[in-house]
């Protein structure tokens, strides 16, 4: 029977600054300035620059060669009916050592014609941690932007403008934060969070100046104008807005030992789901656990494995049914940790713009 994996940093060399509160949260000394970003349990690589990105198990053994040489026992009989050998999820844990740019990904129905994708790139971040006065993170227009105009923003590139043109959300540790694709969006410097998403390597950078960006690689080898096409220009309302977001539970609130992390419309795209010590046993899944705080014991029939905060556990289905138990260590509160999930193959079906059905044959990119 398949065992669960305890993973190791995976951390790629990017464009943007961060990692030191990865080594931190982790327990590791740090690396280099550049590597913002841990790729957990990663089956995708970074786009046209595979094996980039991808996790290794052991040295020279990637986990997307082993899922695709068995992915009944890695994913389970009816994600692999729906899905295929794709596990449906990418998960990252993200240090904005500096704010990021103006970005955005493309929605499946831009990605399968244009991409060759059945996936495009909805996201969601559930805050682990922050620094400095103010973290907050960026999202959506606050005010209608016509093509034109944004395609003058982007050739002008002037500073701030296109920032200042987006919803701020300032965020605390717990908040879960959805991004639908084709929304802009930036992450403000000091934001440590997880960050969960389509499996796919798909950015449009809208603002380059000021970062180590070349232009001619900010859309995805498509003409500018095509890439721009997929952006929503649409203000979001502070409703909408307020919808793409699940605030942090209230320690006091707590009654549950399985919370959802992320709003309710995330599930057509993957799950997050917050365990507290005392966890019943979870239906079997293939799974990233992220520990957030204390130590405890993550267990199922016939394996345990200690579970600290700033481990990172990959289960199979294989693995069956998992709990969790423990506690944080500052009187009777519980251990936390981050369960991520991929989508049901029935809620994948709720955004289906293509009508290709979850296991298309564009496959995964």
């Amino acid at each position: 029977m398949l065992q669960p994996v305890k993973l190791e940093a995976n951390q790629p060399r990017q464009f943007y600054r961060g990692g030191a509160a990865i080594a931190a949260f982790r327990g590791e000394g740090g690396r280099d300035d550049f590597r913002p970003e841990d790729w957990v349990g990663s089956t995708t690589p970074r786009y046209k620059l595979a094996p980039d990105g991808l996790s290794q198990v052991e040295e020279g053994t990637y986990l997307r060669d082993l899922v695709e040489a068995d992915p009944e026992r890695w994913l389970g009989p009816e994600h692999v009916r729906a899905f295929g050998s794709s596990t449906e999820l990418l998960v990252k844990l993200l240090d904005a050592g500096e704010r990021l740019p103006v970005h955005l990904h493309p929605p499946r129905s831009f990605a399968y014609p244009h991409l060759g994708s059945r996936h495009g790139k909805t996201e969601a971040w559930v805050v682990l941690g922050t620094r400095g006065a103010e973290p907050a993170v960026y999202v959506g227009w606050a005010v209608d932007v016509e093509p034109s105009q944004l395609a003058r923003w982007v050739e002008e590139q002037e500073p701030g403008v296109m920032l200042g043109a987006l919803h701020k959300l300032e965020v605390r540790p717990g908040d879960g934060v959805l991004v639908p694709a084709g929304t802009p969006h930036a992450i403000g410097e000091g934001v440590f969070a997880l960050e969960v998403q389509e499996p796919t390597d798909f950015s449009i950078i809208l603002e380059t100046e000021g970062f180590d960006i070349d232009p001619a690689s900010a859309y995805l080898g498509l003409s500018r104008e095509v890439a721009l096409s997929c952006v929503q220009h649409r203000a979001l309302s502070r409703s909408e807005l307020e919808s793409l977001r699940q605030a942090a539970p209230s320690r006091g609130d707590r009654g549950l030992a399985v919370e959802e992390a992320l709003p309710s419309r995330s599930r057509p795209y993957f799950r997050v789901e917050r365990l507290l010590g005392g966890a019943q046993r979870l239906p079997a899944s293939f799974s990233i656990v992220v520990g957030v705080h204390g130590r405890g014991l993550l267990s199922g029939t016939g394996w345990e494995i200690p579970l600290h905060g700033g481990q990172t556990v990959l289960v199979p289905w294989e693995a069956g049914p998992v709990s969790l138990n423990g506690s944080n260590g500052t009187g009777n509160a519980p251990v936390e940790a981050l369960r991520c999930l991929p989508p049901l193959p029935t809620d994948f079906a709720q955004d289906d713009p293509v009508g290709i059905g979850p296991g298309g044959a564009a496959g995964a990119a």
